[in-house]
């Protein structure tokens, strides 16, 4: 998948011409702009500075060669030092997360290095568990009907895809955060997953443009998750199966695309918790 990616995204457009490939991308094409070849590490910086992005201790975010004496994490919060590989598809990701949802950015890392101290046994910690597998392959969940976010946290799958249908396709919006999901996503597979944190939201909401609603989620997303009662445990995201979104693929256009019970799975019951924004 990246070598494919890789050889045709320059010269191309900005997902290497797999753009149409996966509506969960789409989001992020206004702020990933187009391109000829992969923009320079100096030339993303100068997107940053004239954005303001920041971490949580106020410091710039600055691009850096990756590596350092510090963990990644600890160097982005005490420093504003983003580790950035050039012409590479995960650090690309991430800083488009960045740009997408800058508070909750900031918020994630801020709450990683709260919760530090786990490290020293040896073991990230559940919060840092699921902070990590969020910002790896998280979505954000918006739904103007809380019925629907229901159904995905009680894994009623054909209930939801197939008997709300059209409220799927009006009142819910399923946006990009994590990054290795969205590299992921440039050649989606059977049963690729997202981690879900959801949000009730107000009618109207998923009108706005894709800037707006970016926006609005940003805020609701960082204030989850400077929460510290949230993201407890890897249990408090939501799986949801993309490719069951409507029109996300074509095949679930049959209603038996979705008995296939290995990518439908019946499941846990997640802790996920839709509060109302």
């Amino acid at each position: 998948m990246q070598q494919v990616c890789r050889v045709r995204l320059g010269g191309m457009d900005w997902m290497g011409g797999h753009a149409g490939l996966m509506p969960l991308l789409a989001p992020l094409r206004e702020i990933a702009g187009t391109c000829r070849d992969w923009p320079s590490r100096a030339q993303l910086q100068a997107r940053i500075d004239a954005a303001g992005l920041r971490v949580a201790t106020g410091f710039p975010l600055h691009l850096a060669e990756a590596g350092s004496d510090l963990p990644y994490e600890l160097r982005l919060h005490r420093t504003g030092v983003l580790g950035f590989r050039e012409r590479n598809l995960h650090d690309w990701f991430n800083l488009m997360a960045w740009f997408a949802f800058p508070g909750a950015k900031a918020a994630l890392n801020a709450r990683h290095c709260a919760a530090w101290a786990d490290a020293a046994t040896g073991s990230r910690g559940a919060v840092r568990d699921a902070l990590t597998l969020f910002d790896e392959s998280g979505v954000v969940v918006l739904a103007e009907d809380p019925q629907l976010l229901t159904l995905i946290r009680g894994f009623e799958w054909k209930a939801l895809f197939c008997g709300r249908r059209d409220d799927c396709r009006r009142r819910l919006r399923v946006l990009p955060f994590g990054h290795a999901l969205c590299e992921k996503a440039l050649a989606p597979y059977h049963g690729i997953t997202g981690h879900a944190l959801m949000f009730e939201v107000a009618a109207g909401t998923l009108a706005q443009d894709d800037r707006a609603l970016l926006a609005a989620a940003d805020q609701l997303l960082a204030a989850r998750i400077a929460d510290p009662q949230a993201l407890a445990t890897t249990r408090d995201l939501a799986p949801l199966p993309l490719l069951g979104i409507p029109d996300w693929c074509a095949a679930n256009a049959d209603p038996a695309y979705y008995d296939d019970t290995r990518q439908f799975r019946s499941g846990r019951r997640p802790r996920a918790v839709a509060r109302p924004g």
